[in-house]
């Protein structure tokens, strides 16, 4: 299938989950993960821009810079989330590149993007964040454990340039998506009890489970652009 094909079979099967949730499909946001390691060029992107996606996934600071060069003047056409990973000796890169940062998983992190983010939005708006919560407690993934959101959220709240609007996990990989549905459900819990808005969560094997737990943002990679080489 062509990418145009991909991007309309996600988007149908979206609206599918939303319908069936109760929920209007145009809350929902896909975001294309573009991620180097996939092996997506930047035509494949090109493709997806024409395609009508304007959202694309990162993974890294570099992988980024590189695909925004490749792709000109039409990278102005999409908005760009940080949805890796971020070391703070890359902070100063990433803020001139992505609009959201989805993995903000320390309050070190936070602080740094705050200190950083004075200099580099010269008067723009604040930098939208997410906190990463690590729901499931997998040693292999960053993220808040969900005992400390409550505080995190308190604390990172009150840093200057920052626009904490919500939450993000990365839920178990697993062949069957029910198994995961828990993990949804306590990242949305987590964000009503502390007044959040956004949920980042659902990828290609999950995502229609969590827009049924209410994701308001779904990172999609081998969905659209294929399996990696």
């Amino acid at each position: 299938m062509t990418i145009a094909e991909n991007v309309a079979r996600v988007r149908a099967r979206l609206a599918a989950a939303s319908r069936r949730a109760g929920r209007d499909p145009a809350d929902v946001r896909l975001i294309g993960a573009s991620a180097a390691y996939k092996g997506v060029t930047p035509a494949q992107m090109e493709a997806a821009l024409d395609a009508g996606l304007r959202d694309f996934g990162e993974n890294r600071v570099q992988e980024a810079e590189a695909h925004i060069a490749a792709l000109g003047r039409r990278a102005r056409e999409a908005t760009w989330h940080l949805i890796g990973h971020l070391q703070t000796n890359k902070v100063a890169a990433a803020l001139p590149l992505f609009a959201i940062i989805h993995s903000v998983d320390s309050s070190r992190l936070a602080e740094q993007l705050s200190r950083r983010a004075s200099a580099c939005l010269e008067g723009q708006a604040r930098l939208r964040i997410l906190l990463e919560v690590n729901v499931a407690g997998e040693t292999s993934k960053f993220g808040f454990a969900p005992a400390e959101v409550s505080d995190a959220v308190a604390a990172i709240g009150r840093l200057p340039y920052l626009d904490l609007a919500g939450l993000m996990t990365v839920a178990p990989a697993t062949d069957d998506p029910e198994t995961v549905r828990p993990v949804f459900r306590e990242l949305r819990g987590l964000a009503r009890a502390n007044g959040l808005a956004e949920l980042s969560m659902g990828m290609t094997d999950d995502f229609e489970v969590a827009i049924e737990e209410g994701a308001t943002m779904i990172r999609v990679g081998r969905a659209i652009f294929g399996e990696r080489p």
